[in-house]
């Protein structure tokens, strides 16, 4: 009676903070209906006008395709090469070109191919499941993000898309008042990434792995004097979706002279 009794008061506590990304849940009020996070609580629209990164160096401002089915069990099948492949793969005219305009559509076919048992019995056959196409219309949709780092699972799921075995492709410019060179791009992203730098690859982000900041960074880069376009697409099998991205100097320091548009 006294293990029935203590064991509840034990656990209710732990169970409280036993939330992804370790943010506790609000209480949930007696006859009250829980909600989920809405979109508004992670993005509001973009506006024309130009932003400046944050006191961190932060870019918070992009534009956002809404997400590309790609079905993984699990994401221990990110090595360099299935990245660089699934990545690279022309999925929309203008792919890491220009910059993509707020509402315009992409038909997309995407690949909805059951993604299998993760495990079989030994001894027993491995069947895979019959390939399955579909064509689809994404939007791109252009957000500033509230937080230093862009919830792209929030993204998805408040315009209740599909948020696992999923690929987001992203943009924005920067403008920069006069030619910095030595300048890094730092990314932290969760799952897998790649992200380009004026349609040049600069940086290959593997494995499965969870958003850290400045996790990887590129070699030393040069942003030109004006208009520079990053991309970068962030793959996810189960689990969340984010990325925070921003430049540091060569000694470490965020850049933050810079302006950003993504409309």
């Amino acid at each position: 009676m006294k293990t029935r009794l203590i064991l509840p008061a034990i656990l209710a506590p732990m169970l409280a903070f036993a939330q992804p990304n370790g943010v506790r849940q609000p209480d949930i009020v007696p006859g009250q209906t829980p909600t989920s996070p809405t979109f508004e609580e992670y993005f509001h629209p973009a506006t024309a006008e130009a932003a400046a990164p944050d006191e961190d160096g932060f870019i918070r401002n992009w534009v956002i395709l809404e997400p590309i089915a790609k079905p993984n069990r699990s994401n221990t099948v990110f090595t360099d090469t299935y990245v660089r492949e699934a990545l690279t793969k022309q999925y929309f005219p203008g792919q890491l070109g220009e910059l993509p305009k707020d509402g315009r559509k992409e038909k997309v076919v995407v690949d909805v191919t059951p993604a299998g048992p993760m495990w079989v019995m030994p001894g027993q056959p491995v069947v895979k499941p019959e390939p399955k196409f579909e064509k689809r219309k994404l939007q791109w949709r252009a957000v500033e993000s509230n937080m230093f780092n862009v919830k792209l699972f929030r993204f998805a799921a408040g315009l209740k898309k599909d948020v696992y075995g999923v690929v987001f492709y992203m943009a924005t410019v920067v403008d920069c008042p006069e030619e910095m060179t030595d300048v890094r791009l730092a990314v932290g992203s969760n799952g897998a990434s790649m992200w380009w730098l004026n349609s040049e690859e600069v940086l290959l982000m593997s494995s499965d792995r969870r958003m850290v900041v400045d996790d990887c960074m590129s070699r030393r880069l040069t942003l030109k004097k004006g208009r520079n376009i990053i991309w970068g697409a962030v793959i996810n099998g189960p689990g969340m979706s984010d990325c925070c991205v921003r430049f540091v100097d060569e000694a470490g320091n965020p850049v933050r002279n810079l302006k950003v548009y993504c409309k």
